[in-house]
């Protein structure tokens, strides 16, 4: 897959809409009840970050941004301001053996809950713990798959976790760029859609 490990403005992406969407297909009866069939099994984000056009500045950084994509030819990382960090984060159980350790953000609600995987962790913001102490060395991360490595294998029943922030992955969901010219030297892209993606 093309992907670029690059971050979408942080500053344009601030304030934009969306946010996670399932695909569910619902089946009414005659009688009036429901067969409801969740087609994924996590979600899947989408945004519209127009609103956080503000200058020319950022219009002409835009511009150059979609070109370097070609649209929707080449996934970006994107960082969802109401959701890109995690704090003391349960990834694991040592075992004697396991060296590696997937990141991921765990999401509860009652007794229900969903695991999203995090592939893409922001430099310089990873922090693992073993069994509650932070992790200064012995350790690396690989930014663009979000495993953790141990160079020794935490010891069997210590708790690994971590904080860290995250980006998400994403493409463009347009191939044309639409920009009015709303007044002198500044223009508006009235629609900015982006998608995750799964890698």
């Amino acid at each position: 897959m093309t992907f670029h490990e690059i971050q979408f403005p942080p500053d344009i992406a601030y304030g934009a809409q969306g946010g996670p969407q399932y695909s569910t297909t619902v089946v009414s009866t005659a009688s009036g009840y429901e067969q409801r069939n969740s087609s994924w099994s996590a979600a899947r984000g989408s945004w519209n970050v127009a609103s956080g056009l503000k200058t020319q500045t950022q219009l002409n950084t835009l511009i150059a941004f979609f070109r370097a994509r070609k649209g929707r030819a080449y996934g970006f990382r994107f960082k969802d301001w109401s959701d890109y960090q995690a704090t003391g984060q349960a990834i694991g159980t040592g075992d004697g053996a396991t060296k590696t350790f997937q990141l991921v953000k765990s999401y509860s609600s009652g007794s229900y809950g969903e695991t999203r995987t995090i592939k893409k962790p922001v430099a310089g913001t990873v922090v693992p713990y073993l069994a509650g102490v932070a992790q200064a060395s012995g350790w690396s991360v690989d930014t663009t798959t979000g495993i953790l490595s141990f160079l020794v294998a935490p010891a069997t029943g210590i708790a690994v976790t971590a904080d860290f922030q995250f980006d998400v992955p994403v493409r463009f969901d347009t191939d044309q760029m639409s920009v009015s010219l709303e007044q002198y030297n500044l223009g508006q892209w009235s629609g900015i859609p982006i998608i995750e993606i799964r890698i």
